[in-house]
């Protein structure tokens, strides 16, 4: 599988001239003839990726987001957030054609912003939503005029007030989307995914609640009683669907809060460990590290 840790590496693996900044961008693509050989590849990204994409894909082409299969067609937008297995398996040598726009935003463009504490908020990134989200011409002419305005105010000199307004026309971008995905929730009937989507808001409540405080942190038991599956259940269809177990996913909730705390908080490693449920701050850092390959005070200083 190949990561893409930075813009950087990624414009320069498909081809597209160097970014004008470091941490975001936004690619225009016309359309695109190619030929795509027999293959079979996975990826993922260290950053949010939206693309605004019209693609035509043969029958011979299997997309998949995550672990399913990704209805990839003309006229869609999509969202990858960090971390998020994308592939790709082509049965022969196929012609596609693609044209569109893609905005990449890197984690550390959004730090002490609004946004870094807001953004995952909206459903589209997790697996709670697993269609593309199809858009009216009206729609993604709104869209594209969001993405031209990203790209002009980087384009332009910067300023101290240049992060605010990108940051804002981001705001924006989202808030529109979860609108429109709202507008197909009853035009366009969803994926059945409802107990993705229940775990997910189980799993959120719980890390906004006291009971990290009184009970510690989630048990694979509770979390299998309270979707009313065995936890055997539970596991086999989170591996078939996630590619992890119940207790992966407890423990990147669990990191996904630490990194937003240690972000835009100026709590010790020590208040964080205890907000989180750990009786000992070791207990903390070495899960964190673990599963970041840096401890808590290291990827704090990383930010800045």
């Amino acid at each position: 599988m190949k990561r893409f840790k930075t813009i950087s590496e990624f414009h320069q693996f498909r081809q597209l001239p160097a970014p004008e900044h470091p941490l975001i961008s936004v690619t225009e693509f016309d359309v695109v003839k190619r030929t795509v050989e027999p293959s079979s590849i996975s990826w993922c990204y260290n950053f949010y990726c939206i693309g605004l994409k019209r693609a035509s894909f043969s029958d011979h082409i299997n997309f998949r987001y995550g672990q399913q299969p990704y209805d990839f067609n003309e006229g869609i937008l999509s969202f990858v957030a960090p971390n998020q297995v994308m592939s790709l398996s082509i049965d022969t040598k196929q012609e596609t054609t693609q044209s569109g726009w893609l905005l990449i935003i890197h984690p550390d463009f959004l730090w002490n912003t609004s946004l870094a504490k807001s953004i995952r908020k909206y459903d589209f990134w997790d697996y709670s939503v697993h269609e593309s989200l199809f858009l009216s011409a009206k729609e993604e002419a709104t869209l594209i005029n969001i993405l031209q305005n990203i790209r002009q105010e980087y384009h332009a000199n910067i300023d101290r007030f240049s992060k605010q307004i990108i940051i804002s026309q981001i705001e924006s971008l989202l808030s529109y989307a979860d609108r429109f995905y709202n507008r197909q929730f009853i035009t366009r009937e969803k994926a059945n995914h409802q107990l993705l989507e229940k775990l997910e808001t189980i799993l959120e409540d719980y890390f906004s609640s006291d009971d990290l405080l009184t009970k510690g942190l989630p048990t694979v038991q509770y979390i299998s009683e309270t979707l009313n599956v065995s936890p055997n259940y539970l596991r086999g269809l989170l591996k078939v669907l996630t590619g992890q177990n119940t207790q992966q996913l407890i423990h990147d909730k669990l990191i996904e809060k630490a990194k937003e705390k240690l972000s835009v908080t100026d709590f010790s490693i020590s208040e964080i460990a205890y907000a989180l449920g750990f009786e000992h701050p070791q207990s903390f850092t070495k899960l964190f590290k673990s599963k970041t390959q840096l401890s808590p005070l290291a990827y704090r200083q990383s930010l800045n």
